[in-house]
């Protein structure tokens, strides 16, 4: 952490602001959730801007600030532009997994900016394996690589089990996408990083085979 660039900025304000105008407007949250029957109605509006809503303060918070740590690092690499690729990116292909998983439950609703920043984590993860992290609840530090991994089979177990009220679909499309386009935008990470493009393309399998099988 340190020197927050300027896009990080304007994408933390547009966030906080749209969510702020959503707590406080209940018409102007249902009209720009995420929701099934709505945006299968023809309100594809929604796919983009339930990214910039959030369902309270705490959400919020913590989506921005694991932005504000991880942007930098993708920035740094791969450039301002590119990094706007993934944010956007990794926002549309977690909702467009959430659409696919969810497609006939009509009244399944989400907000959140969850998708486009777990993109962001997991471009960053790529970029740089060799980072740690420092989560609140374990005093040590853990090695990026092993959190990715974890996050992405966590969200697979509570697709499955549907073990609560939060979107695992979008957080896992919204990493996947950031690790798909990063590898696209960064060919070279196959020849400097191919264990970490292994080890964490690992998740992405098991869903597949999981959805292949008829067990999510």
């Amino acid at each position: 952490m340190g020197k927050i660039d300027l896009i990080t900025i304007i994408i933390i304000a547009a966030n906080a602001l749209i969510s702020y105008k959503g707590f406080n407007d209940f018409s102007f949250f249902e009209t720009y959730k995420f929701n099934v029957g709505r945006i299968k109605s023809g309100e594809q509006i929604r796919m983009f801007s339930s990214g910039f809503l959030h369902g309270d303060m705490q959400h919020l918070l913590f989506n921005m600030f694991s932005l504000y740590v991880f942007s930098g690092i993708v920035i740094n690499y791969l450039s301002v532009f590119n990094f706007i690729v993934i944010y956007l990116g990794s926002l549309m292909i977690g909702n467009l997994l959430s659409l696919y998983f969810h497609k006939n439950e009509p009244y399944y609703s989400a907000v959140g900016a969850s998708g486009a920043v777990s993109g962001i984590i997991y471009s960053a993860i790529l970029l740089q394996p060799g980072m740690s992290l420092y989560l609140f609840f374990i005093p040590i530090p853990i090695p990026a690589y092993i959190f990715g991994i974890g996050y992405l089979l966590y969200s697979i177990y509570g697709m499955k089990n549907r073990m609560d009220n939060i979107g695992h679909d979008a957080h896992f499309g919204g990493a996947v996408g950031g690790y798909v386009i990063t590898l696209l935008m960064a060919p070279w990470l196959f020849k400097t990083n191919m264990l970490m493009v292994v080890l964490l393309a690992i998740p992405v399998v098991l869903l597949l085979v999981l959805k292949k099988l008829g067990k999510l």
